[in-house]
């Protein structure tokens, strides 16, 4: 079949909501609402890791890159999602579509391998604690989290590169409020077999190693936690991992559903289908980064001081 990306489809167009006007108004105002939230949230998570010295720490450091990537995340998609919401139909171009993609699914495969990489964090710190600053120093973190970074970014490259190649001739409506790869991929009219082998391989790498290495890491944790002889240091022990834990369960329960299940073909009246999965990835992409710092913050004693510290100094500064 001729390729028609070039030649035919300039566009794609985002249905969202858009049976469903009063419905739209509705995630209109609570969309806004979260992704004020999530732009204050991490931006302040953001800086009081920075600002305070006694949150250079491995943990924080990768916790200030969870934060970015969250940021990031939200603002390749949710203003397209408010967009959409505003107007019947909501049309983007189709080099939009692919950048969009690009970053979302790039953020996306990066916080996977960051929350690995922050369970081998706590495994270090709880079961070796004496040897843990010699193990996570900071050349060590620092490349652990370039390696998450270069792992998501060059994964997303090769699936946008794969998609842009298929033929979409001028099956262009999109049954989602943004370009989200499956969805995507629905519409190829050819076939999507090294797509699928492709996001499988995917599938492998970002989501199903970093959870092994979650999974085989809290194993170890627990059963050191269960050696701990007072009641006392096994809570302490556990409230170290409990952020972390927590945004796991959120992320990995919501995203396993997205992505574990590349399909080769839907059919065409699954349009109800499509947008059940699209409000499951809405939440997944709005609601985890809006809960992230609220976890991390309201949990954890070190960063609630900080914040009272920084505040006492601007208290201070502001009143002489």
């Amino acid at each position: 079949m001729e390729r028609t990306n070039d030649s035919t489809l300039t566009e794609f167009v985002l249905v969202g909501l858009s049976a469903h006007p009063k419905l739209q108004t509705v995630f209109f105002i609570l969309i806004l609402w979260m992704y004020l939230m999530i732009l204050l949230g991490n931006g302040v998570l953001i800086s009081v890791i920075i600002c305070d010295s006694h949150l250079h720490t491995p943990m924080y450091f990768f916790l200030c890159n969870l934060s970015f990537l969250d940021v990031c995340y939200t603002s390749s998609s949710v203003p397209l999602i408010l967009a959409s919401f505003l107007a019947v139909k909501k049309r983007v171009s189709f080099s939009g579509c692919m950048v969009q993609m690009f970053i979302s699914f790039a953020m996306g495969a990066t916080e996977c391998m960051l929350l690995g990489i922050m369970a081998l964090d706590r495994y270090v710190a709880i079961c070796y604690p004496l040897r843990y600053p010699v193990i996570m120093s900071k050349g060590a973190y620092v490349a652990m989290t370039a390696v998450s970074w270069v792992t998501g970014l060059v994964d997303s490259v090769v699936q946008t590169a794969l998609a842009m190649q298929l033929p979409f001739g001028a099956n262009n409506v999109i049954n989602h409020f943004v370009c989200e790869i499956l969805t995507i991929l629905k519409l190829a009219c050819d076939d999507i077999s090294i797509n699928v082998i492709s996001m499988t391989g995917s599938n492998l790498i970002v989501l199903v190693i970093p959870l092994l290495v979650i999974s085989i890491s809290y194993i170890f944790i627990v059963a050191t936690i269960l050696r701990i002889p007072s009641t006392e240091g096994k809570h302490k022990a556990f409230s170290t991992c409990s952020a972390h834990l927590t945004m796991v369960i959120i992320f990995y329960g919501t995203i396993f559903f997205m992505y574990a299940k590349p399909e080769s073909k839907v059919s065409a009246d699954s349009s109800s289908e499509d947008i059940i999965e699209a409000l499951i990835s809405l939440f997944y992409g709005v609601m985890t980064p809006m809960l992230n710092p609220l976890i991390y913050s309201l949990r954890n004693k070190d960063v609630k001081a900080a914040v009272k510290n920084i505040l006492c100094r601007k208290h201070f500064s502001d009143g002489k």
